[in-house]
Parts: C-alpha cells; sequence; structure tokens
C-alpha cells in the first residue's frame, strides 16, 4: 500500500497538500499531512456554513415573505402603501409571488391606495459576493433580505433572417414574465462577449453578436433585487386586477397588517439544495440571517463570515479558520484540515450534516462510476481554478465511519490568469483531474488501512 506521501508524488500535482482523517468514534486522528496549514476552503466552506446555520437557527427554522397593509384595509381597499417584505428566503422564485398574489386577491383586495414597495432590508444589500469574478456570472449575484430566483434573470436569444430576437425573463416553474428591470441589446462586435451598466432603474447589459451564434440561452446575475421582486409581483397583481402604483422602498423594517406570508422549507431541506448544487447565494443567506439572529442585529456579509469564522472556532473546535463569506466563493479564506476533520467527528454524534451532504462517488482507474465501491462517502466538494477541495464523512468496508478533510492549492498558478474573464486558464483542467484523482486514492487508502 502506497504511503501519503507516495501517492502525493505520483500524482503529479502541483502546491500544496493538506490532508487528515480521523475516526469519529473515538476521535482520534488516524493520518495526517500538512494538516495545520491554512488553505483556501472553496465551496467545503458550505459544510461549515450548513453547520452554523444548523446550530443558530435551528433545523425547522423557515425564512418568510410577507405582504403588509401600510394603512387600514377595509371593504378590499388598502388605505395606504403595500409593502412586499423579503426575510432573506434563498428559494423564493416566481411561483411564490404569483402564489402571493393569488392570496392577495383571495383575501379581497382588489385596490391599493398607496404606493407598492419592496423592502429588503432584513440583510444588508452586497453588490455581489466576490468582486474578483467575471461581472456575467450567475453565480455571483448580489444578496439581499429579498432575493428572486437566486437573483438570476434567464436571457435567451434566437436568431431569423440575421436579426437577433432576445429576452430577459424571470422564469421558473409555472411562468416566465418578462422583465424590464434587466436589459440587453446586442452589439457589432466580437469581443468583450458582455457588457455590464447600471442605469439606475435597471441592469443593462449588451451581448456581442458575434458570440451568439444561431440561438441559445444562458442566466445572468441580477443586481437590483427590490426592483426585480417588485415588477415580477406586480404583473401577477395585474393579472388580479390590483394595479399597483410603484414606490421607493422602506427606509426602515415595515409595520402593518400581514395580509400575506410565504414561508420556505424547513431550514434542513433548503440547505440540502444548498449542498447538492452549491449555490453559493444560498449560502451567503442561510449564513448572514444566522448571524443577525446571533448577534442580535444584521450585518455585512464580511462582518458575517468573520462572525463565523469565531464560532467555528470557540464552538466546534476549529483554530485558524478565517472566513470572507459563506460560500467559498473568495479565494482568501482559510481553513485548516486538520481542524475540519476534528469538527467534522465531533459534531457527527448530532446527526446534522450527514444526512444532508451529498454522496461522493468512488470510480473505477478508468474514471466511471463504481457503484459496488466499498468506500462510501458523503462529502462536499469545492472548486476554484487550481483549488480543489473535499470534506465530510467515509465508511470503510467494515463499517467503521472516519471524517477528514483534503485540501489542495497551488497559489503561483492562481495568481497567474486573469480572474475576470469566464475563459478556462491554461491547465486547469488538468490540474483539477489530478486533484481529483489524488482525493480517490487518499479515500481508498484509508478504507482499505483503518477499515478492513
Amino acid at each position: 500500500m502506497p504511503t501519503p506521501e507516495e501517492l502525493i508524488a505520483e500524482s503529479r500535482l502541483s502546491g500544496v497538500v493538506s490532508f487528515s482523517v480521523v475516526d469519529v468514534k473515538a476521535g482520534a486522528v488516524l493520518e495526517t499531512h500538512d494538516g495545520f496549514t491554512g488553505q483556501p476552503p472553496a465551496s467545503v466552506t458550505k459544510a461549515v456554513t450548513a453547520l452554523y446555520a444548523l446550530d443558530v437557527l435551528g433545523p425547522d427554522y423557515r425564512f418568510e415573505t410577507r405582504l403588509l397593509a401600510g394603512g387600514a384595509v377595509k371593504d378590499g381597499v388598502v388605505h395606504g402603501d403595500l409593502i412586499l417584505a423579503g426575510g432573506g428566503d434563498p428559494e423564493l422564485d416566481t411561483n411564490a409571488l404569483a402564489e402571493m398574489a393569488a392570496k392577495l386577491k383571495a383575501a379581497g383586495v382588489r385596490e391599493v391606495k398607496g404606493k407598492f414597495r419592496v423592502w429588503g432590508g432584513a440583510l444588508p444589500f452586497e453588490r455581489v459576493i466576490d468582486p474578483s469574478q467575471p461581472e456575467e456570472v450567475s453565480y455571483n449575484p448580489s444578496v439581499s433580505g429579498i432575493n428572486l430566483n437566486y437573483n438570476r434573470v434567464h436571457f435567451e436569444w434566437t436568431r431569423a433572417g440575421g436579426e437577433y430576437t432576445v429576452t430577459m425573463d424571470a422564469r421558473s416553474g409555472k411562468y416566465r414574465p418578462d422583465v424590464r428591470v434587466s436589459r440587453m441589446q446586442v452589439a457589432a462586435r466580437s469581443m468583450p462577449v458582455y457588457t455590464y451598466a447600471d442605469m439606475g432603474d435597471h441592469d443593462a447589459w449588451t451581448v456581442a453578436k458575434g458570440a451568439l451564434g444561431s440561438g441559445g440561452a444562458r442566466w445572468l446575475p441580477v443586481r437590483k433585487p427590490e426592483a426585480y421582486a417588485a415588477e415580477v409581483f406586480a404583473t401577477f397583481a395585474r393579472s388580479h386586477g390590483i394595479k399597483l402604483e410603484p414606490g421607493d422602498p422602506p427606509a426602515a423594517a415595515p409595520e402593518g397588517e400581514i395580509l400575506v406570508t410565504h414561508r420556505s422549507a424547513p431550514l434542513t431541506e433548503v440547505l440540502q439544495g444548498m449542498l447538492k448544487y452549491s449555490n453559493n447565494l444560498t449560502a451567503e443567506l442561510c449564513g448572514m440571517t444566522a448571524s443577525a439572529k446571533r448577534l442580535g442585529r444584521p450585518v455585512s456579509m464580511k462582518a458575517s463570515a468573520e462572525e463565523m469564522g469565531r464560532w467555528a472556532q470557540t464552538e466546534i473546535g476549529m483554530p485558524g479558520a478565517k472566513l470572507v463569506d459563506h460560500s467559498g466563493l473568495g479565494e482568501t479564506s482559510r481553513l485548516r484540515a486538520a481542524a475540519l476533520a476534528q469538527a467534522l467527528a465531533k459534531v457527527h454524534k448530532e446527526g446534522l450534516l450527514k444526512p444532508i451532504l451529498k454522496e461522493f462517488p468512488m470510480v473505477r482507474d478508468n474514471g466511471q462510476v463504481d457503484a459496488a465501491h466499498p468506500v462510501k462517502v458523503m462529502a462536499k466538494t469545492g472548486t476554484l481554478y487550481f483549488v480543489s477541495s473535499l470534506a465530510g464523512y467515509m465508511t470503510a468496508p467494515d463499517g467503521r465511519e472516519l471524517a477528514f478533510a483534503i485540501f489542495t492549492a497551488d497559489p503561483d498558478l492562481r495568481a497567474s490568469f486573469d480572474k475576470g474573464s469566464e475563459a478556462r486558464p491554461e491547465g486547469a483542467s488538468t490540474w483539477n483531474a489530478r486533484s481529483k484523482n489524488l482525493q480517490q486514492k487518499l479515500l481508498e487508502r484509508w478504507g482499505r488501512v483503518y477499515g478492513s
């Protein structure tokens, strides 16, 4: 059986490799390599965020989005403003707003005398999660107390007779309402593919005609979450005969009679989806909501991440945790493999994290998934260019359960490419494949050495 050092050498992986594996029952460290070096965790951060949110908010916590009347409601008329108040729900979508509009009608409301306002102040606004990312990537949207469709807008284009027809809509499930808060123009150029400008009342995008081909679609980030939700809800209200006059967002938390409440799924389900699809916005909203409760007030994403780092150090024993966000998108976060593996072993008995982690497939030498592999793994992956991480739980062939963390990164290669471009840097795919292969080899080693 090759030693860990031999496996690292055989992988031909450049950069720094850190790992640690711990017996969850005894708490004993079985094997470690450079486990006390802080490494960028990438999306493995989301596993820490899940533990943080579950501890502070509780597994049954539900996010609420409300419709409030800012004045008396009499004979179907709201004598005052109508306020759509966000509660940080990561999974609020167009279907939910359509349902809320229908319930408003069912409650007997037919007219609003005041303005229609949207409040996103339950959490501080963040224009982006990580400013170093390309402007157009949908995994780096704005953050707010109200977030519709993960703060993404659907851009679609078709070509006929040499001309393009483009649409921007807030699609989800049953509905595809067009929006004007995010607009697109086709420009006669080849590069850059996208440009963005903040036009005050809307997001203005352009796309290079030379990059479009015959047709296609993609998601783009939304930078005006309150206006986006306002436009979509007003569309559905209008379909029920309720005309809404737009107004500015409330300056403070709104008060008034609650007319309609939309509640999210329980937090455990929200977090399971976050871990399965590695959704960055969900991670930020869950982490920031937990910090708001823990501190008694909402704080910025950065301050919340720092608070989560303090919690990780003091509550689950993770010395050296330095976090700049809750998703792992920011490359300056640092976690230690030894600390994370020990923390995962510590919380294992509570049974909250492992059931919501995603099964990590073991593969054969040819890269095909081996469903009959004797090592079973539930884990969170993390990937940035020239960063690859994996952490979670593995069950060895004899049933022994181990907690582990594996971090790999090459900081020199990460410093060598343009992070503002969507283009994949040269060598990134090969580097990532070598890291993934090393992770598999380490898991197989631990299964054979410590579980037979």
